[in-house]
Formats: structure tokens, sequence, C-alpha cells
């Protein structure tokens, strides 16, 4: 009898442990590579790596998805001549969207890149050998957030400065749900493990 209860006990604790860390297997192949691809660059250059920063993720993938219905051009993306790149009515929408407002967003940086199929070789190259280069070699940026939609893929680098640390505006309600969330699942596995002993 004991062992059915322990064994109970560790299924529940297993299932657990993977609800808390369901978002973990969202993340895309594409945005993954292009991380590791933008590190590796600039380790090879003895900068420090980029943290992923959810916030600018957001904005990110709000942008891609901005992005998705125009075609790649050499005019798109990377090859985008500076001040001519596409601006977007909605942008203090996108914001809201991720609990973002401009003050926090100011010093950061968008760089949209256009590669069919997102090819990864080809994706880092776009962010490597491009205008974008620049921004990556920079020190000031210490995180990165990178969204994809279609054959757009989107990096967001955010700063250590209040004005690009892309911190949410307000503590949101969706926040406020998954903690509450969180303490209810502590909480069921707090009684279990009384109940099993």
């Amino acid at each position: 009898m004991a062992l059915s209860k322990l064994h109970l006990f560790f299924s529940l604790l297993l299932l657990s442990i993977l609800f808390l860390n369901s978002s973990v297997f969202c993340d895309s192949d594409e945005e993954d590579n292009l991380l590791k691809g933008i590190n590796s660059y600039r380790a090879s250059l003895n900068l420090t790596t980029l943290t992923k920063n959810d916030n600018a993720e957001c904005l990110a993938d709000e942008l891609a998805d901005q992005f998705k219905n125009q075609p790649c051009t050499n005019s798109t993306g990377a090859n985008t001549v500076p001040g001519t790149e596409p601006q977007f009515a909605n942008y203090p929408n996108l914001l809201a969207k991720c609990h973002l407002n401009v003050s926090n967003t100011r010093d950061g940086a968008v760089m949209p890149a256009c590669v069919p199929n997102l090819v990864p070789s080809l994706v880092l190259t776009n962010f490597t050998q491009s205008q974008y280069s620049e921004s990556l070699n920079d020190t000031k940026y210490t995180g990165v957030g990178i969204g994809s939609d279609g054959d757009w893929i989107v990096v967001v680098m955010t700063t250590g400065t209040p004005e690009g640390s892309f911190v949410p505006a307000t503590t949101s309600a969706a926040s406020l749900v998954s903690e509450t969330s969180l303490i209810y699942r502590l909480l069921f596995l707090l009684v279990a493990a009384f109940y099993l002993l």
C-alpha cells in the first residue's frame, strides 16, 4: 500500500513539474538556433552572451506577425536602407500587448530579416554579415528576444539601462493569473504529500 502511495506521489510530482515548465517546450527551433548562433558569434568576439528577454521576445513575435505578409525582396529586412524601415501605425498597441511602453524600449534595437524557409545558416548570416552586425557587436546590448512568422524572423535587443530594459510597464493580469496558478499547483502538491504520508 505504501509503495502505491509513493508511486502516486511521484507521478503527481512529475506531472506538476511538467505543467510548471510547459512554456519551455513552446520555443521554436529557428529562434533557438539563431540565439545560439548569435551568442557563438559574440563569444568569438570576446563579448558577453545575450540573455533571453521574454518581453523582447513578445515584441519580436508581434512584429514578425506584422511582417509575415510582406514578400522578401532585395530591399527588405537586413537589406533595408537605414531610415526606410517600415513604420507600424499600431506600434503602441504592439507594445501594450507585451505590457511595454516607449520609455523602457527606447534604447533597444529591432532587426527584422526575411529568409525563405528560415534556413538556419542563412538566417544567422543575415544578422552577422549585414548592417545588423553593428548592433550585435555593441557591448551595450545585454538581452535579446526573437520571434518568427513565415519567412520573417525578428531580433529585438535590450540593454541594461531603464530605457532599454523592456521591463513591463505594470503588473499584468495574465502575470497575476500565472502566479496564482503556480500557488494552487504547489498547494495541491503539499496537500497530496500530507495525504500520502
